[in-house]
């Protein structure tokens, strides 16, 4: 079974700076995804220079296919020499994470990386490798759904320093505290925005070094199906229905016409609700056996409007409330954001007149425009998107 892997970060800058120095690097290929945390040398724009070539160095090598030890050579060759302290680059961390379940693990004078399994902390076995006359950490080990892994930069534990805690936070209470989160809190979205907000708390919302919090999290396989839009030809009604209903994974349904051809052929009600706090948003609907039942096209907008906000501004608490709102749009976007993996859309080509816009080609319709902008969302997070036209 191939695993997905859900990612988020949270940087917080230092006090008086307008650039973070750390800076976070998450790359998706054909079969993982690299995670990358530097945290450069000193604030400000220098620290954000260095921290943004190393970042840049490391994933790009590693995706192209380079070792550890070329990217880290690189590195000491390319960035340019402190002065003062004698070091040519940033501190980093690099998890890499296979989707059949092989991690690893490479760390240089950043904290240690904090792997959570089932709500317990979990140790990881990590060697002394020299690389280019660098001592780092590399560690070899598999992951499985739900476990929860998370980088921070060094601003992260000592935070508190000098203000409510005298030697700064500490990791093993960074560890601690994320441990309990990881019972509350499942999405790597949210887990990265509560321990940055406990982090800028500490230190009373002014950080004294830069803070960045870099969760990765194995999400369960979730699979969605999503029918949207009578067919083309009307026989072929009970086929598209028969391939939703037989398909495994959750059920939703988009539209209304769509929601009376599935009750239709399966002999089962569809029964409207009558509970619905956004009068700009249409209620939902319940059929027997679907998970969701929803509007088409002004619902849709509204999903589509909280993903894209979602996936620009994911580390802002204000769009965690969005996702919890009681709506069909907002129940939809948040299980596609927070618990799909991989994503099955059954799409009707029939053309609604009522959803035709004067200034577009009259064959264009506005639903397939947004079903397709929503499969391009889907993508771009890193879930499989397969579609099926009628």
């Amino acid at each position: 079974m191939k695993l997905h892997v859900d990612t988020a970060y949270r940087s917080l800058n230092k006090k008086g700076e307008e650039l973070c120095g750390d800076k976070v690097k998450i790359t998706r290929t054909k079969d993982s995804v690299i995670c990358v945390l530097a945290d450069g040398l000193g604030s400000g724009v220098k620290a954000n220079i260095l921290a943004t070539l190393t970042s840049t160095i490391i994933s790009t090598m590693l995706e192209e296919g380079a070792q550890v030890e070329q990217a880290v050579e690189t590195i000491v060759s390319t960035l340019p020499v402190c002065s003062v302290r004698k070091l040519a680059y940033s501190t980093f961390s690099i998890l890499q994470i296979f989707e059949n379940g092989d991690a690893y693990l490479v760390e240089f004078d950043n904290p240690a990386c904090i792997f959570i399994r089932d709500g317990n902390l979990m140790e990881l076995n990590s060697e002394y490798k020299e690389y280019a006359g660098k001592t780092v950490y590399e560690c070899r080990f598999t992951v499985r759904p739900g476990d929860v892994l998370c980088l921070v930069s060094d601003g992260v534990i000592y935070a508190g320093v000098g203000n409510l805690l005298n030697f700064g936070w500490t990791w093993e209470n960074v560890a601690s505290y994320l441990t309990k989160a990881t019972l509350k809190e499942k999405s790597a979205q949210r887990l990265a925005v509560t321990l940055s907000q406990a982090v800028n708390e500490l230190y009373m919302e002014k950080p004294g070094d830069d803070s960045t919090v870099l969760v990765a999290r194995v999400a369960p396989r979730c699979v969605v199906n999503m029918l949207a839009g009578p067919p083309k030809n009307k026989e072929d009604d009970a086929r598209m229905v028969r391939n939703f209903m037989t398909t495994p994974g959750k059920k939703v349904i988009c539209g209304g016409t769509s929601a009376n051809i599935v009750g239709r052929i399966l002999n089962r009600k569809v029964e409207t609700s009558l509970h619905y706090v956004d009068p700009l948003i249409p209620p939902t609907a319940t059929i027997e056996g679907i998970d969701l039942v929803t509007e088409g096209v002004l619902t849709l907008s509204r999903t589509l409007e909280i993903m894209r906000d979602y996936i620009k501004h994911q580390t802002d608490t204000m769009y965690f409330h969005k996702l919890d709102e009681d709506n069909g749009a907002a129940q939809l976007a948040k299980l596609l954001l927070e618990d799909c993996t991989n994503f099955n859309v059954f799409i009707g080509t029939a053309i609604n007149p009522a959803h035709q816009n004067p200034g577009l080609p009259s064959d264009l319709s506005i639903k397939l425009k947004q079903i397709e902008e929503l499969c391009t969302l889907m993508e771009k997070m890193g879930k499989p998107v397969e579609k099926t036209y009628y």
